[in-house]
């Protein structure tokens, strides 16, 4: 199963009870194939964007956490959406279980023979004071 997480940006000019009917409105049309489950959204409310953008500084943002066995075929419909909606000032939709993956390689540590326990490596210019050093 694969992980997802979109993130949209609306107008702020739009209404709350308008971004809750395009947030429903996603959610269905992500959940309608029987494949994709939103497993959380969070509505992070109106924020300043980092830069301008259609001559708006600030935007209400929506964040969704999808799983999908496929997902290319259950999001790329979401985006096509997302993009002809005018009220949608930016979207980005990135796979989280990638990043996961990568970042769990990336800090482990290597183990002497390929199994075992961690090698544990001392670090001369660590801080730590070993036993019977005094401070």
């Amino acid at each position: 199963m694969r992980t997802y997480e979109l993130m949209f940006v609306v107008d702020p000019r739009v209404s709350d009870e308008e971004v809750v009917t395009m947030t429903q409105d996603y959610k269905t049309m992500i959940t309608a194939g029987n494949t994709a489950e939103v497993t959380a959204e969070e509505n992070w409310g109106r924020r300043k964007l980092a830069y301008p953008i259609n001559k708006v500084s600030e935007g209400k943002y929506v964040l969704f956490f999808i799983q999908s066995p496929d997902g290319k075929n259950t999001l790329h419909e979401v985006e096509h959406r997302m993009r002809q909606n005018d009220k949608i000032l930016r979207f980005l939709t990135v796979r989280t279980d990638e990043d996961l993956k990568r970042a769990s390689r990336r800090n482990a540590v290597p183990t002497p023979g390929g199994g075992g326990t961690p090698l544990v490596v001392d670090d001369p210019d660590d801080d730590d004071l070993d036993s019977g050093e005094e401070i």
